[in-house]
């Protein structure tokens, strides 16, 4: 397992090693132990959660508030997605900015999303099966929400706008500057 920075403290990408041959491969998705020399970070996970989607849909951007915060581990199952990160963390010197990262079956990639962080996703595939790997429980009244098509954050979900689908959660989640999401 190699561990890599991205541009957003405490968020990181996760690849595996991979042994392939004639039948097939094989590869161990996470190691706590592993996680937690090389990033000095708890990766001790309670919920497992799965989700498929068509073409277009984007999720986000999603987080659980206060004590309820979550930290993710997320990957691509089947198909192709795009995944953002955003840091939401007022106290960090990467508050208000964003990493993406294209998630696939086939680069078996993950990404850490750290509490504290809005997190989403775009399908670029036909559909996409979608894990998340949660440090928290679930708790809906700890959920919160930052507009996905936000200007001041300016993500670019790699898909054309027209082919945006949302669920009706996602169409009114508030603006980065509201700040209704903490």
């Amino acid at each position: 397992m190699k561990i890599k920075e991205t541009p957003l403290k405490d968020c990181y990408i996760i690849e595996p090693t991979i042994f392939e041959d004639d039948r097939g491969y094989f590869f161990e998705k996470f190691n706590e132990n592993k996680f937690k020399e090389l990033t000095g970070m708890n990766g001790h996970f309670v919920q497992d959660n799965i989700s498929k989607s068509s073409y277009g849909v984007l999720r986000g951007l999603h987080l659980q508030k206060g004590e309820h915060a979550q930290a993710k581990l997320v990957s691509c199952l089947e198909g192709k997605v795009y995944d953002v990160a955003v840091d939401l963390r007022k106290d960090s010197p990467t508050y208000g900015k964003w990493f993406g990262i294209e998630l696939t079956a086939e680069n078996k990639l993950q990404l850490y999303v750290p509490r504290g962080f809005g997190h989403g996703f775009s399908v670029l595939s036909e559909t996409a099966i979608f894990s998340y790997k949660c440090d928290n429980f679930y708790q809906k009244d700890a959920e919160g929400a930052v507009a996905w098509d936000d200007p001041d954050l300016g993500i670019d979900w790699q898909l054309p706008i027209e082919d945006v689908i949302l669920s009706e959660k996602d169409k009114l989640s508030p603006s980065f500057k509201d700040e209704q999401f903490l």
